[in-house]
């Protein structure tokens, strides 16, 4: 199943359960206008073809005490295939990187990172960023305040 492949009504049940992934099926089928049953089989369809790849909380990062937000672009000193495995295979060991995105221009990676404050994000980079191999430059900025959380552009 492509997203091309995704009808109106599928559509509608995303947005739904992109808002409350805990709704009940009958919450859902009310929402989009079906009965529970097939509101079950189109959602089951597309968790099998991979459209719905899970499911989870949103959770206060602030409320464990995570009190700052990170971006940073990093760039790294090679390109080979062996140093970019690497260098994703030691970001995936570290919690506090929340997301990273391989990116085109004049940076390498785009972390998102949570920290509890200035003083662990020191010790994150003695410790952790600035050891890996291969890092040439960094470049980090505070978030100041989320304008928007993750949507699903439908």
């Amino acid at each position: 199943m492509q997203k091309n492949n995704l009808d109106d009504m599928d559509r509608r049940i995303l947005q739904v359960l992109s808002k409350d992934g805990r709704a009940s099926m009958q919450e859902v089928g009310r929402q989009v206008g079906l009965s529970p049953s097939p509101c079950w089989q189109r959602i089951k369809r597309m968790e099998e073809a991979g459209v719905i790849q899970g499911y989870g909380a949103r959770i206060d990062l602030t409320e464990l005490g995570y009190g700052d937000g990170l971006i940073v672009m990093l760039t790294l000193e090679h390109h080979s295939d062996e140093i970019l495995d690497m260098f994703e295979r030691v970001l995936a060991e570290i919690p506090e990187v929340m997301e990273a995105y391989l990116v085109s221009g004049e940076y390498d990676y785009c972390l998102r990172l949570a920290v509890k404050d200035t003083r662990d994000y020191e010790r994150l980079l003695r410790e952790k960023l600035y050891k890996i191999p291969g890092l040439r430059h960094s470049v980090s900025s505070f978030v100041l305040r989320q304008l928007k959380a993750a949507s699903v552009p439908l």
